[in-house]
């Protein structure tokens, strides 16, 4: 008889209220269950293996690649939040391969040059649904990966695909955002219902808090290297003057860039434990003995507390005033928005430059709106370094973004 060890369910003891991958809703295209690995391992190693995942290497977070080989880049975030993600699934007993899982995985849609890239194309599909990064991680999973001889995307199970699409709360119902539910959300969840009124697993909650926790420390540190913020800007924040005031009285001689990654350091900290108490608490009073109760709890367990989550949004304002609005990135960014204008509109023109079958294949006989959804796919899934390469063989001038 084959150890179940080796499947991954004996490393360690799993909660009742964790997501058991022996119990998995399956997946939309029947699979034999592998022999050495579980089904959320499985789903981990596909997303991994991807064609999406290794294009993450060259899109950005905050700063184009282009500027410094230090700054994040979207794979190496995504890669910080799920070591987060997996440190927390751990310390309440989660299944972890199904929380890493869904850290690596929830960025898949975003589109090159970070935000930027979205909001283009947000603003040139606006007539027919616009454009949302997190529906379009769930078109690469489901349709646009083409790698498999049985099945389009990547044929992950249901607990995988309802913590990407629900990651952040439930999409309809009490409460739901009150945000219309994407188009292509909606169209899948017609053939494999992701329950959009529940929360997601406690796996896919704390990914979700995980990539709080990740952007909020490695933004400051990114934005300190780049000398767009400064560790005396960093003391109009409380929660950060007071680790500078006790690094500063413990350690009166440290140079600044060792400061700067201790407060990275000593931030995720506070952040994960502040979690891990909210969490525990949470859990001992509604007492869930199943993934199913945890969905059906009408609340999120992997929260901020009060004061903590005053803290995110005071790290978010400080962010958003100083770094992702500073004259700089704005200059960079409205540049990465020309290329990709550009580039849209050369594609509608001509879809024949889009390289391969099923990217040219794919417009033939569309109408105005499929075809525009169709280059957005495109353009969605190329890195900066392509769409820039794209636009230099097309156009006279392609900027410096700088």
């Amino acid at each position: 008889m084959l150890d179940k060890s080796l499947l991954g369910y004996g490393f360690c003891e799993r909660a009742p209220y964790a997501a058991d991958p022996a119990r998995t809703r399956g997946r939309l295209a029947p699979e034999e269950q592998s022999r050495t690995r579980s089904d959320f391992q499985r789903d981990r190693d596909r997303i991994i293996h991807s064609t999406a995942f290794r294009r993450l290497a060259h899109k950005t977070q905050v700063f184009v690649a282009l500027e410094g080989d230090h700054y994040r880049t979207r794979l190496t975030h995504t890669m910080e939040v799920a070591q987060i993600a997996r440190g927390l699934a751990r310390a309440l007993r989660l299944d972890e391969d199904l929380a890493e899982a869904v850290a690596l995985v929830h960025d898949f849609g975003h589109t090159p040059f970070g935000h930027t890239g979205e909001d283009v194309l947000d603003e040139v599909l606006g007539h027919c649904g616009g454009f949302d990064h997190n529906a379009q991680s769930l078109r690469i999973v489901t349709a646009l990966e083409r790698r498999y001889a049985n099945f389009d995307g990547l044929n992950l199970t249901w607990e995988t695909l309802d913590g990407l699409v629900k990651h952040n709360g439930p999409l309809i119902g009490p409460h739901a955002n009150g945000k219309p539910v994407p188009k292509p959300i909606l169209d899948f969840d017609a053939h494999l219902d992701l329950e959009l009124d529940s929360f997601a697993s406690l796996e896919a909650q704390v990914a979700a808090i995980a990539d709080d926790i990740a952007y909020n420390t490695h933004d400051i540190d990114d934005g300190l290297r780049a000398g767009l913020l400064t560790l005396e800007m960093l003391e109009e924040l409380p929660f950060l003057a007071e680790m500078l005031a006790s690094m500063r009285a413990q350690h009166p001689k440290l140079e600044a860039d060792r400061i700067a990654h201790e407060i990275m350091r000593r931030q995720i900290t506070s952040m994960v434990e502040d979690v891990i108490t909210v969490a525990q608490t949470r859990i001992a009073e509604v007492n869930p003995q199943s993934s199913a109760d945890v969905r059906a709890a009408g609340r999120a367990f992997a929260v901020f507390s009060d004061e903590m989550a005053a803290t995110d949004k005071a790290l978010k304002r400080f962010l958003f005033a100083n770094l992702y609005r500073h004259p700089d990135v704005m200059r960079v960014r409205k540049a990465a928005a020309q290329v990709l204008h550009d580039l849209f509109d050369a594609l509608m023109d001509d879809p024949s430059l889009m390289k391969g079958h099923f990217w040219q294949d794919g417009v033939v006989g569309a109408s105005g709106d499929d075809k525009a959804r169709h280059v957005a796919d495109y353009l969605a899934g190329m890195t900066d370094t392509y769409a820039l390469s794209m636009h230099r063989r097309l156009f006279d001038h392609t900027p410096e973004l700088r």
